[in-house]
Parts: C-alpha cells; structure tokens; sequence
C-alpha cells in the first residue's frame, strides 16, 4: 500500500470514512518582495473583421504551442471503461442514470455540406476545453468565454487505439459566418470561432480545416475539475519553483513534490508570469496534472471504492456538455480494450508562431496537416504517425 503523500496541511474524512488530504499550499496576503513583478495581463485578443487573405508560408519563429487537455476527457472514460468491462450491473445503471443527466446541445442541426464520413467503424469526437473562470483570460466582451483547447479525439475502426490531436487555439485558419452574420468569413485564430459562434461555429470550423466529419462534441470546463480533483482525494504535483500566486488568496507554493486539492492545483496550473517561459511553463504544468489526474483516476483505489468512483464520475459529468447523441455507456464500452498504453497524443503539424496583422498566431503546416487529416478520414492515422514522429507530443 502506497505511503501518505508529504503534506503540511490537515485531514479530514470523507462520507466513507476515509482518510482525504485537504492540500498543503499556504495561503497569505499579496507578497511584496518575494513574488517577482508581474506584467500586466493581456488585453482580449483583437479578431480581424475582414475577408479571408490568401495566405503565403511564414518562417517558424518558435516552437508549436503543445496540447494541455485532451487527457481531461479520458480519465473519466477510462474508469468507465473498467466498470463495463467488468460487467457491474449496479454500477451500469448508475452511469446510465448519469448519462441521462448530462447536459446536452445539438451542434450539428444547422450544419450544411459537411463532410462524408470515410470509414464506417470509426470515432471522431471533438473535444472543446474552456477555463471559463481564469481571471488572467477573459472572455471576448459579448460573447461566450474563450476556447483554451480544441483536440480531436480519434478512435480507428479497429478500437484498439486512441489518438488525441490537439489543434493549438492561435492557430490561424478560415473561420466561416457566424450564424448572427456579424462575425467570421475571414481568416483568425481558430478560437475565435468558438466566441463568435459557440460550439456549432467550431465544429463548423473544424470540419473545414481537416476535412473530417465529427461523430460527436464534447465541451469541457476546467474549472469543473476541481470537484472532479477533490472527488479523487487530490493529487501529487512537483512543483517546478516556489512561487506566491498572483491570484486570491495569494497561495505559496513550495517547491518539490506537493500534495494538491482542486482548488490549489487549478490555482498552481494557471500561473504564467513568475517563469521565464510564461504562457509555455502554463502549459506545461497543465499538462502535468493532467497526467497525474489520469494516473489517480485508473488507479486501483479509484475502480474498486464504489463511492469514489461515484463522486469522480458525477464529477466528470458536472462539467461536461455533450451533443445529444452522446453515450457515456456506449463510449465506455468502445474503450473497454483500451489502457494508457494504446494512447497517442499528438500536434497538428504547424510551423511555430508568426505575426500576422498584428497578432502572434501558430501557422500550419498545411501539407502536413492535410496529409494527417487525410490519414484520420481514411483510417490509416497509425501507419502514417509511424512515418512522422515529430507530432508525436514527447516524441
């Protein structure tokens, strides 16, 4: 049995008696010297209103923005995975019973001259993250928060395997009319298309730049994950640097292996100006509880402790919204083969960032990306990520 995790903070028990971490970040006032200065936030990107411009190849000037969600939506498909393939008649109609709470919308119902599906046997899902309450990023004003991530979660006829490809969210592509009129028919970073037009402009969007028909849609908010953090007694982080969040309460977080609530990790994932690399340590952090939120949710205290499985799993659902055609059941079921091993993460081919009229965006690789799409459409995405490894995140 695994040890206690180091921790400074206090305990407490949950409604099955167990023993949950309450997190170990202090929590003060501003700091005055410890904390670096920090530089004004942002202001809220500035889409361009006019019509699409042929667009010529840009020089790379940075490395491509990495993915930072898509793991967020398997971990509660992985758990569920694990209870229909065990075949837990109590536990199956509970996710039912979930299922059926989801909160759902129809993106696809206004939706015209899509694209044909290629391979029968095959999964795309699109999966939209949105950190609706990040005070450092905020929405487009009169329109709906800010998409932070766009990944296509694809699943081959086979079932066997499962690739995320993230789309980088200042990636700059055509971005169709918006439904009002008032926006869009013209080239922007690819998250506009989200404030703009919610998710029916993005799904629009995406169909457009890959070619690939989307079988299903899920919206996914980060800030839901806190519960869903708690829901599974926390996780273990290192911490990169001592640091003083910039945000209330004002936590201080020390450096090496933490023991981190909801609150505190989300709190941790969303600092940027204390680190030399800004936005690209965010990134990384996030990516790391991601991946710690995965390892605790396929744990073995996580599929055999009924209760915790319970609460992670409507959790899960809390923050999600999903198409109406959207099956937890049916979608665990196609994943009961599935273990993190079968799991390829990977970046739309770009090439790095440029300024175009005045905005830092990523440029794709357009005859990479089409030939990645291609592969997605036609079931052949293994034989080609094979032959291109430089997509693959860690490869």
């Amino acid at each position: 049995m695994a040890s206690d995790p180091p921790h400074s903070g206090s305990t407490s028990r949950d409604s099955n008696g167990a023993q949950r971490w309450t997190g170990r970040a202090s929590v003060g006032n501003p700091p005055v010297v410890s904390r670096p200065a920090a530089p004004a936030p942002p202001p809220p990107p500035v889409y361009p209103t006019a019509k699409p411009k042929p667009s010529g190849g840009y020089p790379r000037t940075r490395p491509g923005v990495r993915p930072r969600w898509g793991r967020i939506f398997l971990v509660g498909l992985a758990v569920l995975a694990l209870v229909a393939g065990a075949g837990l008649l109590t536990s199956y109609l509970w996710v039912r019973h979930v299922d059926d709470g989801l909160k759902r919308t129809d993106p696809f119902a206004a939706l015209e001259g899509r694209p044909q599906k290629v391979v029968n046997g095959t999964l795309n899902i699109l999966l939209v993250g949105s950190d609706s309450r990040d005070p450092d990023m905020p929405s487009v004003e009169g329109g709906p928060a800010r998409t932070d991530t766009i990944v296509i979660l694809h699943i081959p006829a086979s079932h066997d395997k499962a690739y995320l490809v993230s789309i980088p969210r200042d990636t700059w592509v055509y971005v169709p009319e918006s439904p009002d009129g008032q926006n869009g028919d013209t080239m922007a970073k690819i998250n506009a298309s989200y404030a703009w037009g919610g998710l029916p402009l993005t799904v629009e969007t995406v169909e457009r730049f890959t070619g690939v028909r989307m079988d299903h849609v899920a919206l996914i908010d980060f800030n839901g994950f806190i519960k869903v953090t708690d829901a599974l007694g926390g996780v273990d982080m290192n911490i990169e640097q001592s640091i003083v969040s910039i945000h209330e309460p004002y936590r201080s977080f020390t450096a090496g292996p933490n023991h981190l609530d909801g609150a505190e990790a989300l709190d941790y994932v969303r600092q940027r100006y204390q680190f030399p690399d800004g936005d690209f340590a965010r990134m990384r952090h996030q990516h790391e509880f991601l991946k710690a939120l995965l390892d605790k949710a396929v744990s073995q205290g996580t599929v055999t402790n009924l209760g915790t499985f319970k609460e992670f799993v409507s959790s899960v659902a809390s923050a999600l919204t999903v198409d109406k055609d959207f099956s937890l059941i049916d979608l665990g079921w196609q994943f009961r083969s599935l273990r993190s091993d079968n799991l390829t993460f990977v970046v739309s081919p770009n090439l790095g960032s440029d300024d175009i009229d005045g905005q830092s965006v990523v440029v794709s690789d357009k005859q990479n990306a089409s030939e990645l799409y291609d592969a997605m459409a036609r079931d052949t995405l293994a034989a080609w990520v094979a032959q291109h490894p430089s997509v693959v995140e860690g490869g």
